[in-house]
């Protein structure tokens, strides 16, 4: 009978135990999961936020007493996004669809006996042993949606049975990705390829294999960035349209990811965080860039680079510009970027530079090859442009580890004014011109030219020089 007590004391602690150890449990998944759902909520809010943006029509501009304009997106829902099969001994398919439903990029990542085929552009997992069911992805291999690149058909079988042979075996991962949809233009090209690329292939240290496909869109691409490419891999390039190989690799990544617009997202990166001022430290050291600060000695001018434009968006002062630049303390010249130009030399002419100054567009992505503690400085164009202007380049330029700077051009600055008249709606009301549509915002507020007024612009050159 002595014994009975005890064993009820022992089973009250027992249960007792057992409760704290399930609440305990429970509160650390909470604890991740809340902080899952925060992190990914951030990230789907940033991308739907581009994705207004490039439809000025869904968006709403809000401005509050002393505040500046604020986009801001309501209802942001999100659909199941990470589809996951999984078997111990048959590998893995992991693929990411979240930005699909925002015309975004969409990756796979395929781990086990992966094989490839370029005449079919499928990634196929090979089970070890059978599995429970066959799976099929559709994947675009550009980062950007809505392009009418092929897609690539990943594809995990059910059975080995069904499995091409290999022809070549590789030790090393693979990425696959495509070029086209708006590669030819410099951000495009940096923003939704040679980022995202650096971003899936560096974890890799050089042991990795470019799987290309529709090359034939734009051949010199490879040309032009072939440095970049072999920083990043120590082996050529695979032109997937042309192979007519079974390739066998232990990973292959389908796609490229977008982020976020010329910029990285650290707690995002496959691996070990990388941030953009890595990616830029990458360019220099590729491209043998010698100067990692701009100019602080004594009797030494600061340079300033206004980047001119040949078509639209063109300073029609450039003269005056110069002089406001040279009066603000800077030595000052004029450049203009050439599309099919050395990579390397352009590289190295933005680098000896300290400041890159120009309108809103391709050409400012230079600002990738200044020297961190730099200074961007964008011009906006008129019609309430600063959502768009500063989404493609603010954050991306901070996160170079370079100072952003932007100046909006007025409307008597602007070349609408002369060619529309001040009471025309997108000089009177530039909101009418955003919800009308993209195609009109384009036509007239990016294709607008400006004459900056000196005077006005002065401080903006100041902030510069004394940063």
């Amino acid at each position: 009978m002595s014994c009975a007590p005890v064993r009820v004391n022992a089973g009250f602690a027992a249960g007792v135990l057992f409760a704290l150890l399930v609440c305990f449990i429970l509160q650390q998944e909470v604890a991740i999961s809340g902080l899952s759902v925060a992190t990914t909520a951030a990230v789907a809010q940033w991308i739907t936020l581009k994705q207004l943006s490039r439809d000025p029509a869904a968006m709403q501009l809000i401005k509050a007493p002393g505040e500046s304009e604020t986009l801001v997106a309501s209802d942001v829902q999100r659909t199941p996004d990470i589809q996951l099969i999984q078997g111990s001994d048959n590998g893995k398919v992991v693929c990411n669809m979240e930005g699909r439903s925002r015309d975004w990029s969409e990756t796979c990542e395929v781990d086990g006996d992966v094989r490839t085929n370029g005449t079919a552009l499928s990634v196929t997992l090979v089970p070890a042993s059978r599995s429970s069911e066959r799976r099929e992805w559709m994947i675009s291999p550009y980062a950007r949606g809505g392009q009418s690149l092929r897609s690539v058909t990943v594809t995990q079988l059910q059975d080995r049975s069904a499995a091409p042979p290999c022809t070549v075996t590789h030790t090393m991962p693979a990425v696959l990705f495509g070029i086209g949809g708006y590669v030819g233009n410099y951000w495009h090209d940096y923003t939704d390829i040679l980022v995202p690329l650096f971003v899936a292939s560096r974890r890799y240290h050089g042991e990795v294999t470019f799987l290309v496909s529709n090359i034939q869109h734009l051949p010199r691409w490879l040309v032009k960035y072939r440095a970049l490419l072999h920083g990043l891999s120590k082996y050529e390039v695979v032109d997937m349209d042309r192979d007519a190989y079974v390739r066998c690799f232990p990973r292959v990544t389908v796609g490229l990811h977008l982020d976020k617009e010329l910029t990285i997202v650290p707690e995002l990166v496959p691996g070990a965080p990388l941030t953009m001022a890595d990616f830029t430290r990458f360019v220099r050291e590729t491209y043998a860039l010698p100067r990692e600060a701009p100019t602080r000695e004594p009797g030494k001018k600061p340079r300033l680079l206004l980047i001119h434009r040949g078509d639209f968006r063109r300073f029609l002062n450039e003269q005056e510009i110069l002089q406001a630049a040279e009066a603000a303390g800077f030595e000052a010249a004029l450049s203009e970027p050439r599309v099919n130009g050395s990579e390397t030399e352009q590289a190295r002419l933005v680098n000896s530079f300290d400041v890159v100054l120009g309108m809103h567009g391709a050409g400012l992505t230079n600002a990738v090859h200044l020297p961190p503690g730099g200074v961007l400085i964008q011009v906006v164009p008129y019609g309430k442009m600063e959502y768009l202007a500063r989404a493609e380049f603010s954050e991306g330029a901070t996160d170079m580890g370079l100072k952003y700077l932007d100046y909006s051009i007025s409307a008597e600055e602007s070349s609408l004014m002369e060619t529309l008249g001040p009471e025309h709606p997108a000089i009177k009301d530039p909101e009418s011109i955003h919800r009308s549509g993209w195609e009109n915002m384009f036509k007239l507020y990016l294709k607008q030219n400006a004459r900056i007024n000196t005077t006005r612009f002065a401080p903006t050159l100041v902030q510069a020089f004394d940063h």
